[in-house]
């Protein structure tokens, strides 16, 4: 045997030796790791120490899970479906709203009607005036109705009254007193109603402002009792508070919008109705004038002296 042959045999000799000790030591660990779990005593020590390392941590984030976002949100988010799920003052705000909303179109509707009626009468009255030569002829073309009729039956009333006064200018002054008070309570009863419309426009935002505020506390409410501040928690109540906020402007617009044209009406009824005050003065004045200037006139004051007038008009 060489020299080369013993080298050969014992480096064949170190490897398998080196690969038995490998093998030798990954059964061992092999067996290490096992044992612990099959030994009945080590079971439960083993079991103790992982629980604070994984239930613990578990039954934390559990507690710490913020709600589900389905359930704190409701399922109809129409108009209707927040008004339903509103607190119960947000709701009294929103019906509060509605019914004066309700309120304004009921008067604009009305009154519309009313005002549009009322100067169409007093233009066709005016027209008459203009063209009647006296009173009496004018009380007899616009008959028994309207407004024109009670100024000439007011004219007519202060002659028969001063039938037997001489001074004309006087008469003149007391007709003129007499229409001027027909004329600023014609032009109350027209605006009677209107006051409610101004009311509306003023408050109603401030209304709806204060079913914003509710809405909003609710909100804050909310989070400090869930202890989040998830949408899903604040998004109904401020919603619910924009609802009570476009209500509220909902009423006031319209009714702002609606007093003001009710405003310039109501300027151009009393113009009308100043022309027929002055027509019916007109006739008035031209009335007495002629009475004083018919030819069987005398110069000193008779009784009944003005009665031809209304002697007429009768």
């Amino acid at each position: 045997m060489t020299k080369l042959d013993t080298t050969r045999k014992s480096a064949a000799t170190t490897r398998a030796l080196a690969a038995g000790l490998v093998v030798a030591m990954l059964s061992g660990m092999a067996a290490a790791q096992i044992e612990p779990a099959a030994a009945p005593g080590n079971a439960a020590p083993v079991g103790e120490a992982a629980t604070p390392r994984t239930d613990g941590p578990t039954t934390k984030a559990v507690q710490t899970a913020p709600p589900d976002s389905g359930s704190l949100l409701p399922r109809d988010l129409t108009p209707w479906g927040m008004f339903l799920s509103a607190d119960i003052v947000v709701k009294v705000v929103m019906v509060g709203l509605a019914v004066a909303s309700l309120v304004t179109w009921t008067i604009a509707l009305a009154k519309g009607l009313e005002v549009f009626a009322a100067r169409r009468r007093l233009r066709a009255a005016l027209r008459l005036l203009t063209q009647a030569p006296s009173l009496a002829q004018a009380s007899r073309q616009l008959g028994g109705r309207g407004s024109v009729v009670t100024l000439l039956h007011a004219a007519l009333a202060e002659v028969r009254m001063s039938s037997d006064i001489s001074d004309r200018q006087g008469i003149k002054d007391r007709i003129a007193l007499r229409l001027e008070r027909i004329e600023a309570a014609a032009g109350r009863r027209m605006t009677r109603g209107t006051g409610i419309l101004a009311t509306i426009g003023a408050i109603a935002p401030f209304v709806g402002l204060f079913g914003t505020v509710w809405g909003i506390m609710n909100s804050f409410i909310g989070i400090s009792r869930l202890h989040t501040t998830n949408l899903a928690v604040v998004a109904p109540g401020i919603a619910e508070a924009l609802l009570a906020t476009a209500l509220g402007l909902l009423a006031a617009i319209p009714a702002v919008v609606i007093y003001n044209m009710f405003s310039r009406s109501m300027a151009a009824y009393r113009a009308l109705y100043g022309d027929a005050t002055a027509e019916v003065l007109r006739l008035a004045s031209r009335d007495l004038d002629r009475e004083a200037s018919r030819p069987d006139a005398s110069s000193s004051p008779q009784p009944g002296r003005w009665n031809l007038t209304l002697s007429a008009a009768e």
